[in-house]
């Protein structure tokens, strides 16, 4: 739930057309009539990750709210084919690397645990959870699937090899990013996946299994020691700018 430039916009579950009626949850209910003051007849933006962006009027106030949907809005936008499979780390930090990851447009976030990962019992649903506030507050309208955490083996014993892995490698010898990438750019670029490890950086052995897979595309971020999450968002950011939709300009 969030206001963006005057514009109150809510995400919901329920499949979105011309007159349907969406009930509110106990939590959208206290922010739209208590936090906001909306009375019957007021007008809220909606959208559920699928069917683009809807105009609604609130229709019953109270416990047992509702809204009605009465015009459409942006059309459903979708987001590159990218996966960002990251180590969690503190906190904080995940929720950040969450929240980014959706402003930046990945298609889905794939936490995994690597032998140097450190993180406290992960929450998914509370992860989810900031994907939809990121959502809601910058307007899109595609909310990345945020999946259950797995294993850094068993992750890539499962890995479809059409879909290639962008590693950033810390050993210093890897191409530059966009020079790695670029290798790729006259083609469409089909299904991606970024691989960003823990704070201590993946396990030896975890290194050399990605080096000596045929779809993993090693890269380096540059002369810096950045952090899990500065280097999440830098290999988003390079990513879109040289395979994905920043290079055209938009949302195709």
């Amino acid at each position: 739930m969030a206001e963006v430039g005057g514009k109150i916009r809510l995400f919901v579950t329920v499949d979105l057309a011309l007159g349907a009626e969406v009930a509110l949850d106990r939590d959208q209910g206290h922010y739209l009539f208590n936090v906001m003051r909306l009375e019957t007849g007021a007008s809220v933006t909606i959208f559920n990750g699928r069917d683009g962006e809807w105009r609604a009027e609130v229709t019953r106030t109270g416990r047992q709210g509702a809204l009605a949907v009465r015009a459409a809005g942006q059309p459903q936008r979708r987001p590159p084919d990218l996966t960002l499979a990251f180590a969690p780390i503190k906190k904080a930090r995940t929720d950040f690397i969450v929240e980014k990851a959706t402003e930046l447009g990945c298609a889905r976030i794939q936490p995994m645990m690597t032998r140097h990962t450190n993180s406290e019992r992960l929450r998914v649903d509370r992860l989810r959870s900031h994907a939809i506030e990121a959502a809601e507050q910058c307007g899109e309208t595609h909310v990345p699937a945020v999946l259950e955490p797995v294993r850094f083996a068993a992750l890539l014993d499962g890995w479809d090899p059409g879909r290639r892995v962008m590693f950033c490698d810390e050993t210093r010898d890897a191409r530059p990013a966009v020079e790695a990438l670029g290798a790729f750019a006259e083609t469409e670029p089909g299904p991606w996946a970024i691989l960003i490890g823990p704070e201590g950086g993946f396990a030896p052995e975890e290194a050399e299994r990605l080096r000596a897979l045929p779809f993993v595309t090693r890269v380096t971020l540059g002369p810096r020691v950045l952090r899990a999450d500065t280097a999440a968002v830098a290999a988003i950011a390079l990513w879109q700018a040289v395979l994905g939709d920043w290079r055209r300009g938009g949302w195709r």
